[in-house]
């Protein structure tokens, strides 16, 4: 068991490379008992743990301090050990019969006859890697995935097995169904199966589902804003829930923290109060009781009407203004960037989901969508906290482009010196797929990013491992997606950079046919660096 190599995943983040899963779990296992100074979250996966920190200054030490980890002696815990009933008829059961030479019955004994332990999460809420006692059902991945897998598929992909628990794309191989919960927060540990359980299948004729009760709405009384249009999307957002990679849960929260927290702190709030977060304008909410508010971010007109729908004063963004009772607010179209955020002093009081009230669209956690005639609670104004002074705007969008600052790694040696020649000397197009989950890019020349033709590197399947918001994820169409909040947790496909943490809010602003340059800096300093001073050695192996 060793660790074999560190790379840098932007300025904050470590991706450790170890030996094999034995070492995975113990490293993983070690972090989680003893974080490190400064330790956000620790993500294994099938050959790697990532770790994220809070600054540069603490991800540099911590460099240095994971090469002293010990793996020998790492706390284990007693193992549950969870029954799940399996219904043996996926649409790939008798291709994996072929690909195994087992036939479809030998798949379903070899699938039930030994037990899986977890080994780790990632993708989604519940989704757990399970690792069986032998390799007799090592089988790739479909060729072509699939758009939409149902909730409860049990599938096999390379050495894992797993369930899904809820709809989603999907390239792994489907055996079979199952109606267990993978993922249900009225339990205590939301997740069925947590890294480190025991797994054993049970085939079935067929299951039964238990149809959950409905949540029982909770009655909004007191102070509120109702919702008159939600405009394309608006969405209510904090900071999100960071630490619970583990479990598939991203953080989530507000895509542009810098104007979620100017609005709040217009309004006297703390940085962390749920505010509405809206895309491209449309938004209207209607004051029941006089409120103070304050708009951030993307520059859209605002204006205020009274009961009759007669517009009676306009107001200006980054700047607090009064809602009354009886009022209605509609922000326009933005005429710079694409997101918006308003807060209210008190902030918006929803029922807290994992610790957070921010709305996660990668994993369905947290508060809906906004709708027409949602009324949302206000909390109480906070004691001794002034309303606070106009500000400038913190947008830091071109208007003919917008320079944005990476670092390259971890994964850039899968990709040769004429990739890199792209990614930073030519335009990058925004396009209209972009969302929550990141903004998917087009090149604005001719030059998709190609892989290496190593064999090792750039041609071969990359394990799927930990990702940061931030990071550039480079699928086969070799057209970059920068990840946002909602990025899933693990990606299986290389990242050739990062977008430095003080960048990722512009990047959330992009509004769709926006151009963008990638400047590649020092992940320290954030001064610039040519290419050739990176060494163009491509291994994210800048200090």
């Amino acid at each position: 068991m060793s660790l074999t190599g560190i790379r840098w995943a932007g300025p904050r983040a470590l991706l450790v490379e170890l030996s094999d899963l034995a070492s995975v779990l113990a490293f993983h296992s070690r972090l989680l008992a003893e974080p490190l100074p400064g330790q956000l979250d620790a993500i294994a996966a099938a050959a790697t743990v990532l770790l994220k920190f809070g600054t540069h200054a603490e991800a540099l030490a911590a460099r240095t301090a994971v090469g002293h980890v010990d793996l020998h002696e790492v706390p284990q815990n007693s193992p549950r050990e969870v029954t799940i009933e399996v219904v043996y008829d996926g649409e790939d059961l008798a291709e994996v019969g072929m690909l195994t030479g087992l036939g479809a019955d030998g798949v379903v004994a070899a699938h039930t006859g030994q037990l899986w332990t977890a080994a780790f999460g990632g993708f989604a809420p519940g989704f757990a890697y399970l690792l069986g006692e032998n390799h007799s059902l090592d089988v790739p991945r479909r060729s072509s995935p699939r758009i939409a897998v149902p909730a409860g598929s049990v599938a096999l992909g390379g050495t894992f097995s797993a369930v899904y628990p809820r709809q989603s794309p999907g390239g792994w191989q489907l055996i079979g169904r199952t109606t267990a919960a993978l993922w249900d927060l009225e339990r205590e540990s939301p997740a069925l199966v947590r890294p480190g359980d025991r797994v054993r299948h049970v085939a079935v004729r067929e299951a039964v589902a238990l149809i959950p009760a409905l949540p029982v709405a909770r009655e909004v009384i007191g102070p509120a804003l109702v919702v008159g249009s939600p405009g394309l999307q608006s969405l209510i957002q904090d900071l999100g829930r960071p630490g619970l990679g583990d479990l598939g849960v991203s953080a989530a929260g507000a895509v542009d923290q810098q104007s979620a927290r100017q609005a709040n702190r217009l309004v006297g709030n703390k940085p962390g109060a749920a505010v509405i977060e809206n895309v491209l304008g449309g938004l209207s909410v209607q004051a029941d009781g006089d409120h103070v508010l304050s708009v951030s971010g993307a520059v859209a007109p605002l204006e205020i009407r009274d009961e009759s729908g007669a517009p009676v004063r306009r107001a200006t963004m980054c700047n607090p203004f009064a809602l009354l009772d009886g009022e209605t607010l509609s922000l326009g179209a933005p005429t710079l960037g694409a997101r918006s955020y308003l807060a209210v002093r008190g902030g918006i009081d929803v029922q807290p989901v994992l610790g957070s009230r921010s709305s996660d669209s990668m994993s369905g956690i947290g508060p809906a969508p906004l709708s027409a005639g949602m009324r949302l609670p206000v909390g109480k104004a906070p004691l001794f906290q002034m309303v606070g002074a106009p500000e400038e705007s913190t947008l830091r969008l071109g208007t003919v482009f917008t320079e944005l600052r990476i670092t390259l790694g971890p994964r850039d040696d899968w990709f040769d010196s004429r990739a890199l020649e792209s990614l930073t000397g030519q335009d990058w197009i925004t396009t209209e797929q972009s969302n929550r989950i990141g903004v998917r890019l087009a090149p604005g020349g001719s030059r998709a990013l190609e892989r290496n033709c190593d064999p090792e590197r750039g041609a071969g399947e990359l394990p799927s491992e930990g990702a940061i918001a931030g990071a550039l994820q480079v699928p086969p169409s070799g057209h970059p997606v920068l990840f946002l909040a909602d990025h899933p947790v693990t990606g299986g496909y290389p990242v050739i950079a990062v977008v430095v943490p003080e960048d990722v809010p512009t990047a959330a602003q992009l509004p769709p046919g926006h151009s963008i340059r990638f400047t590649i800096v020092d992940p320290a300093t954030l001064e610039p660096l040519e290419l050739a001073a990176t060494g163009v050695v491509p291994e994210g192996t800048q200090p």
